[in-house]
């Protein structure tokens, strides 16, 4: 079975949801704790779910607590393909490395939200069809 055809767990697609959607991270960090522990600690989730904690806090202006999330994060996608799991990992990491490095030259710069770029449209559409529910 290619990574392509693969079927994506529901915790995962809901957590693409409300990371994109809602932006609750904090309900974005459950859904993908659960997961994370149903998938003997899988490396991977773990660093989605620290990206949505750094931006929890750097959103409640805990920048320590942002800049700790963001530096584990990018420790645990660092051995993942550019794409994986329907995502793009290389955008993503890019993305967090220049959060990251803004909130360092200026802790007052003004919260932002990043996204997760979707690549692969089978994940794109389950992730769509939790916004028509």
């Amino acid at each position: 079975m290619n990574q392509e055809s693969c079927l994506y767990p529901d915790l995962y697609v809901r957590f693409l949801y409300e990371f994109h959607e809602t932006r609750d991270y904090f309900e974005c960090h459950e859904l993908l704790e659960d997961l994370w522990m149903e998938e003997a600690r899988e490396p991977f989730y773990q660093g989605l779910l620290q990206i949505a904690v750094g931006l929890f806090h750097y959103r409640n202006e805990n920048i320590g607590g942002a800049r700790k999330m963001f530096d584990l994060a990018l420790q645990k996608l660092a051995y993942y393909p550019n794409h994986w799991l329907g995502i793009d990992v290389e955008q993503t990491r890019q993305d967090v490395s220049v959060m990251k490095g803004k909130i360092e030259q200026d802790p007052s710069v003004p919260f932002e939200p990043i996204e997760i770029v979707i690549w692969d449209e089978v994940l794109q559409e389950l992730v769509n069809h939790l916004k028509t529910k």
